[in-house]
């Protein structure tokens, strides 16, 4: 349990400083990096797909931000996909993984075994992914 303080406006004028716990491990930081974001979504999890900001084109590519939520289909546990943890001095700087081209998160997804691949374009919309049930087998071979 990690306690941590937490200033609540009052009236406009004044403020009140909460102590509030969180139980690190079931929400804060809702983050999974990319090694255990595949063992969840093999294990039957989805991935959600969140468009940031408006995609673009230019020339034959599609520029924007999306990022990748793991999602169970109750939709009870989010996490949000992150390359790794960082420890700089006393605190965890935690950076969201972005893709910033529609090609890397075709990419990124094929790699963790999807086959198809729905990509929101406007900001705000969002996309769910699952594993297939049996995996295909590929072509190169």
């Amino acid at each position: 349990m990690r306690w941590y303080l937490r200033r609540v406006p009052l009236l406009l004028t004044m403020e009140v400083t909460q102590i509030v716990a969180t139980n690190i491990n079931k929400e804060a930081p809702n983050v999974v990096t990319e090694t255990h974001f595949k063992t969840l979504v093999d294990s039957g999890y989805q991935a959600e797909v969140v468009c940031k900001t408006k995609a673009t084109k230019k020339a034959a590519v599609w520029y924007g931000i999306w990022i990748i939520r793991v999602v169970n289909k109750e939709r009870t546990y989010e996490k949000l996909l992150v390359p790794a943890r960082k420890k700089l001095g006393d605190d965890d700087e935690i950076a969201v993984r972005t893709f910033k081209t529609a090609n890397g998160l075709i990419s990124f997804l094929e790699s963790m075994g999807f086959t198809q691949v729905n990509i929101p374009m406007l900001e705000g919309g969002r996309t769910l992914h699952a594993l297939p049930e049996t995996p295909i087998e590929s072509s190169d071979s």
